[in-house]
């Protein structure tokens, strides 16, 4: 995998842990805050546009994190995670926020994620788990932006049928106790083998699509963790990257790849029991601390087949938002690991740039000094490359070393 450098020059600094950047028709930029209060930072998402040397202020006081943000015929789309999760339009002068869709799961390991708009003139927006890997654990409270136990359960998008495979945890508002907690279900109880669930919209780790007045919701695809990325191509195609799982919680898994989807209608990518049509009981998936966990679902047959990754990343480099060149590669943001709340240990990776060739699906890596982590990436109406910088952000177990204010908005020449 080559390594090659990019050279980048700042467009605007100073921003507070931002997660999202677009351009509008006549290539002005905006960039919305995530909203968490990180380091003092101010709580609520705030929506910038950035005129020329400054900046002017549309929106804030958004549920945090605010998710997404994307120009699309003569508006702004924005995608708020914080509980319930909701998207909204917004006039790129400002103003007040028109609902497109509310009452969104959460709250849960992950929120509402960004906006895409299809050939066929809906808004496509994906959900993310509400789990690591479909059974609620501790590890919420290593979430800096969770922190809360109880939290909501997964709600499938095809009926499931469940096994019989609990996990016994200790029991924080109990000292010396112990809980028992199944899948797909509250925190502290069980669902008995067999028990079938049905499926169920809105939906968690799922692709989901809406007219653009927000009726009409419908399922486009399901079992996808955390697709915190979204992008359709020139040619139609719809392509995402899903989170992979994590070492930590009651259901821990190992050296899950980030992935590269395509998107198909009707089709099941594999959440909670496959990654990238491999099953999570394959022995390379075992975590640091046990074996690789085994299936919670019983009606595999019942499904799709899991689809096949595209792309498969590096574990843990947080693969993003993503872009389309205008040679038609794509482009990924790595954010970067957030060990050891991901995992107990590991070396550090991502904070860079993923290069794919989707002639064959190879990548490369740019690595971008002097960013801290990049999470979004948009190509300029004048072909250069600007690439979003959420800022300093190392969590621990319990800890958070932050900086308010180290976000910041660079581009860089395309190299062909």
């Amino acid at each position: 995998m080559t390594q090659v450098a990019a050279e980048l020059e700042v467009v605007a600094d100073g921003l507070n842990f931002p997660s999202s950047l677009t351009f509008d028709d006549a290539g002005t930029p905006y960039v919305a805050e995530t909203g968490l209060p990180f380091a003092g930072a101010p709580r609520g998402g705030r929506i910038w546009r950035l005129d020329g040397d400054g900046r002017t202020l549309l929106a804030e006081g958004l549920r945090p994190p605010v998710n997404g943000l994307v120009y699309h015929d003569g508006w702004l789309y924005v995608t708020e995670g914080g509980y319930p999760g909701r998207i909204s339009r917004l006039s790129p002068d400002g103003g007040e926020l028109e609902t497109i869709i509310d009452s969104l799961p959460g709250p849960g390991n992950y929120q509402t994620n960004m906006v895409a708009f299809g050939p066929d003139g809906k808004l496509y927006f994906s959900q993310g788990a509400m789990t690591n890997t479909g059974i609620i654990g501790l590890d919420a409270y290593d979430l800096g932006w969770l922190r809360l136990l109880p939290h909501e359960h997964d709600i499938p998008g095809l009926e499931i049928e469940l096994k019989d495979v609990s996990v016994e945890t200790p029991d924080p508002f109990n000292e010396g106790q112990t809980v028992r907690t199944g899948a797909f279900t509250e925190w502290g109880t069980v669902q008995p083998a067999g028990t079938r669930i049905k499926a169920q919209l809105p939906a968690t780790s799922a692709m989901m699509r809406v007219d653009l007045d927000g009726s009409n919701l419908e399922l486009v695809a399901w079992g996808l963790r955390n697709a915190f990325g979204i992008l359709f191509l020139r040619d139609g195609r719809l392509i995402v990257t899903d989170q992979g799982s994590d070492d930590r919680g009651s259901r821990p898994v190992g050296n899950i790849p980030e992935i590269i989807f395509e998107v198909k209608e009707g089709a099941w990518y594999g959440f909670p029991d496959f990654i990238g049509g491999v099953p999570i009981s394959d022995p390379r998936f075992r975590p640091e601390v046990g074996e690789a966990p085994e299936f919670i679902l019983s009606n595999h047959h019942e499904l799709p087949p899991p689809e096949r990754a595209l792309v498969e990343l590096t574990p843990h480099v947080a693969a993003t938002k993503l872009a389309e060149a205008p040679d038609g590669r794509i482009v990924v943001a790595l954010f970067g690991d957030e060990v050891p709340m991901v995992a107990p240990s590991g070396p550090r990776v991502g904070r860079n740039l993923a290069v794919v060739d989707p002639t064959d699906w190879s990548h490369t890596v740019r690595d971008v000094p002097p960013l801290y982590r990049p999470i979004d990436v948009a190509f300029h109406p004048d072909g250069s490359l600007y690439v979003l910088d959420f800022g300093h952000f190392e969590p621990g177990r319990g800890t958070m070393d932050a900086t308010a204010g180290s976000g910041g908005l660079w581009k860089t020449d395309w190299q062909q």
